[in-house]
């Protein structure tokens, strides 16, 4: 704050200079700077003039001059910080002049929002500042064409809703050509409504899937288990939202399964199963967590009451509430590629964010991201009364005198917004409402323009409108003159969120900018803040006298602030457990990803396939296949398996009497050099046929199809690692200590596969086979009669065969990587192979139908 008040003077003492330039000459600020960037003048030494630049246009451009405040909140997020600054009191103005500084390097700026209607509001809006100044601004929305997302991504500034821009990564680590990315690099990234995007929803990661496991009837078997159980089968750790088996359900699975022990390695997919049908009946609540519409499971958030269109729970849970439901089990997908919110965003060089409520979680903000949070002082002195809670002892008693409340408020015409924690609560109330004769709106969040606009007329006299905790955020209420005479907006809340944050949300929708406003909470013991810890029954006892009166005294407030506190702390273990089991994966799909983009980039690859054959040369020689007694090698076995794996379309063949010269250190040697001679000569037919660029692509196309197709199976295995590690608990193991370990060794193993399996498949490539190998040119029936035996005739049919066979493999997978269905990729695939049975036909130079029936065998 010391640094961004020094700044803030310098600013104001380049104001009266700035405001004296004309149109013109303030437009030709934003070359200068870049120039005087360019030629080595430092980002910190310009940030004053190029502040006060950007506060003048933005009083040109929107009429409205950025208050002190403003520009404080700007600098605090040009100095990679989280900017606290209440509702109302113009945030969107605030990143203007950060955004401006930092597009000037020319590398890009992105501004993550929340949702795509706010997208394109603040780029339209905002926009308009940044376009008189001279630079790009572009919209990423997720169904843009890849092509409209690049030109989006090129621009020099770039709105995107968070979700789309971790999404874009991942598919951008899936292309097999450098030209189809369309993310110029990660530089500088501000976060709209930061702690809802790194807090709110890093507990679940992005995940891109494809293709399908397979549909498997475990589902059903395991959900017709869980609705035998009874009450003292299972058991909820209601502070975790956890699950379990206790030891009388243990012994009723094994009778059900006919197990010996539930819990044999052989058996964990089923225990994995079963805890899904446990935790889908048990903890997952209909209309809370998910609604059925249209005979579909719809996850609905919890924090905004919001439908989350296109979202479905992993690992099998989704599976587990269609079988609860009794709807349609979709098969569970394969994951291709993950990544966590916390691990994307880190992937930026400098990130920043603004919000209404961060200090809370100041702790979290340094340990996760390195990011301090500053409060930024209000414009104007804020004067909303914030009064003391009403607890109630029972959720019936709560309703009433929420009800009698709001009637007490609406009669006088002060404009009240109440929120509710979930959509049940707000159609008990609106049903409440409705009998007392008290008009209302009910927001059933819908994230688009229409929640904007709901939520922008609550400041109306009369008034009523109800709204889960979250909804319209980003959207101010500007109480009318006459409801400001009347004491504001009233904010009532109808229960306390998991999160302090959350309920400072709610109240920071009344008092902004200096306005009169008020809020207060009407709560239960029957709240699910108490629900989630086993004091409910006793406190219910110990009140009972007050009946449906509030209840009085201090000790039961706190009360409620502690529990509060306790779910905020294991919100943030959840959140490190998820981010600390995404660090291992995250290290290797640094790795993967790096080796990767010099996959796409490098012009030749003999550097690389040269270090794949030394490894693949290692683990043939290493093979414990071939071990025969005594720790002797099986020479036979292994020359007959190279010979029958990598020497197909060389000349050479590997001979037993060769190899038994060589002792196994030298043996590896020996294979390498081989290997290196041969495969020199297959791209030397590659390079005489096609060209150098052919080589090059067809080198690429085939490693990149190997490094994707050994990633996705590796993330899937340790998912299935990351699953089954707690069970480790159970024999007093760390089970993050024993997922690390477990994954090192599987990623040694990846690595290994990826090495042998390209060398394979590179000394398999038909396109490397020599003109003269295949005589097309003979009519396919007369093979015989131009002295080639029937047994010739086998081999040459068969290797066309393996050559159509392998390039309709490798379309099937492209196809697949496109996420196409599988009626789609069927179809396509049968248009490929009726085009290269006709350039056979033409090759054959003969139509013959008798040639059309060998084709076609």
């Amino acid at each position: 704050m010391r640094i961004a008040e020094a700044t803030l003077k310098k600013i104001n003492h380049f104001e009266e200079e700035i405001q004296q330039l004309s149109d013109e000459e303030l437009q030709k600020k934003t070359n200068e700077f870049r120039q005087r960037l360019n030629t080595g003048e430092s980002h910190d030494s310009i940030r004053p003039e190029v502040f006060a630049v950007a506060r003048e246009a933005t009083r040109r451009v929107l009429k409205k001059r950025p208050f002190d405040v403003q520009m404080l909140g700007g600098i605090i997020l040009d100095l990679g910080s989280v900017a606290e600054m209440k509702t109302g009191e113009g945030k969107t103005i605030t990143s203007i002049a950060p955004v401006y500084l930092n597009a000037l390097s020319g590398k890009g700026v992105i501004v993550s929002t929340v949702n795509e209607y706010l997208a394109e509001r603040d780029a339209n809006e905002m926009g308009q500042v940044f376009k008189w100044l001279g630079l790009t601004v572009g919209i990423n929305k997720a169904q843009m064409e890849p092509e409209q997302k690049r030109e989006a991504y090129a621009c020099d500034v770039v709105y995107s809703v968070h979700s789309e821009l971790g999404f874009d990564y991942l598919r951008d680590n899936m292309v097999m050509s450098k030209a189809d990315k369309v993310q110029r690099g990660l530089n500088f990234i501000l976060l709209d409504e930061v702690d809802s995007i790194l807090i709110d929803e890093a507990k679940t990661p992005l995940i891109i899937s494809g293709g399908d496991e397979g549909s498997t009837p475990i589902y059903n078997v395991a959900d017709l288990f869980v609705r035998t159980l009874n009450d003292n089968d299972f058991f909820i750790d209601e502070e975790t939202k956890s699950v379990y088996l206790t030891d009388k359900g243990i012994e009723k699975a094994n009778k059900y399964f006919n197990f010996n022990n539930l819990y044999d390695i052989e058996n964990s997919e089923l225990v994995h199963r079963i805890q899904n049908a446990l935790r889908a009946h048990k903890v997952m609540k209909l209309d809370v967590e998910y609604i059925v519409r249209d005979n579909k499971i719809e996850l609905v958030d919890s924090f905004t009451g919001r439908i989350m269109e296109g979202r479905a729970y992993s690992e099998g849970l989704q599976q587990a509430i269609q079988a609860k439901e009794h709807v349609e089990i979709e098969t569970e997908t394969k994951t291709l590629a993950t990544i966590t919110y916390q691990n994307f965003f880190r992937l930026f060089k400098k990130i920043c964010g603004m919000t209404g409520t961060a200090k809370t979680e100041e702790n979290e903000f340094i340990e996760i991201y390195n990011m301090r949070v500053n409060v930024v002082p209000t414009n104007r002195p804020m004067v909303r009364i914030d009064d003391e809670d009403e607890i109630y002892v029972t959720m019936h008693a709560k309703w009433k005198a929420v009800t009698k409340e709001v009637k007490r408020i609406y009669e006088k015409g002060q404009p009240i917004l109440i929120g509710t924690a979930q959509v049940e609560d707000s159609e008990v109330l609106h049903e409440m409402l409705l009998n007392e004769k008290i008009p209302h709106q009910v927001l059933n969040a819908k994230q688009d323009a229409s929640e904007a606009e709901i939520i922008s007329k609550a400041g109306q006299v009369k008034a009523v409108t109800i709204a889960t905790n979250m909804a319209g955020r980003g959207t101010d209420i500007k109480p009318s003159k006459e409801a400001i005479e009347l004491g504001g907006l009233y904010v009532l809340g109808t229960e306390k969120a998991e999160s302090r944050r959350i309920d400072n949300q709610l109240k920071g929708r009344s008092g902004r900018q200096g306005d009169v406003g008020y809020s207060k909470f009407f709560l239960s013991l029957d709240d699910q803040l108490i629900l989630r810890f086993s004091v409910q029954d006793k406190w219910k006892e110990i009140f009972a006298s007050y009946g449906d009166d509030p209840i009085e005294g201090e000790s039961i407030k706190k009360a409620f602030l502690r529990a509060q506190k306790k779910i905020e702390g294991f919100n943030f273990d959840n959140r490190k457990s998820v981010l600390n089991f995404d660090d291992v994966i995250r290290q290797q799909r640094d790795l993967i990803y790096e080796q990767r983009d010099l996959i796409l980039e490098r012009e030749d690859l003999g550097t690389i396939i040269k270090k794949m054959i030394s490894v693949c040369a290692y683990q043939i020689v290493n093979n414990p296949l071939f071990m025969g007694k005594n720790n002797t090698l099986d020479l036979e076995n292994l020359v007959n398996h190279i010979n029958d794996n990598w020497m197909n379309l060389c000349e050479f063949k590997f001979k037993v009497e060769d190899l038994q010269k060589f002792d196994k250190e030298d043996l590896s040697e020996y294979i390498v050099s081989i290997f290196n001679e041969e495969y020199d000569k297959l791209r030397q037919n590659i390079v005489e046929k096609s060209g150098v660029n052919e080589l090059t692509n067809s080198e690429r196309n085939i490693i990149l199809n190997v490094f994707d197709n050994a990633w996705q199976d590796h993330i899937n295995v340790m998912d299935k690692l990351r699953r089954s590690s707690h069970l480790v608990q159970y024999s007093q193991k760390n089970p993050y200590q024993v997922y690390t370990n477990l994954g090192s060794k599987k990623f040694k193993e990846l690595t290994n596969r990826i090495a042998t399996e390209s060398i394979v498949n590179l000394m398999n490539n038909y396109d490397a086979i020599k003109s003269s190998n295949i005589n097309f040119d003979l009519p396919w029936l007369g093979l015989q009669n131009n002295g080639y035996s029937s047994n010739e005739i086998n081999v040459e049919l068969n290797k066309v065969r393996d050559f159509i066979a392998f390039l309709l493999e490798s379309e099937k997978i492209k196809l697949i990587q496109k996420g196409l269905s599988n009626d789609e990729i069927s179809k396509q695939l049968k248009e490929r192979e009726n085009s290269i049975l006709s350039e056979f036909r033409i090759k054959m130079n003969d139509d013959s139908s008798e040639n059309d029936k060998n084709l076609e065998k």
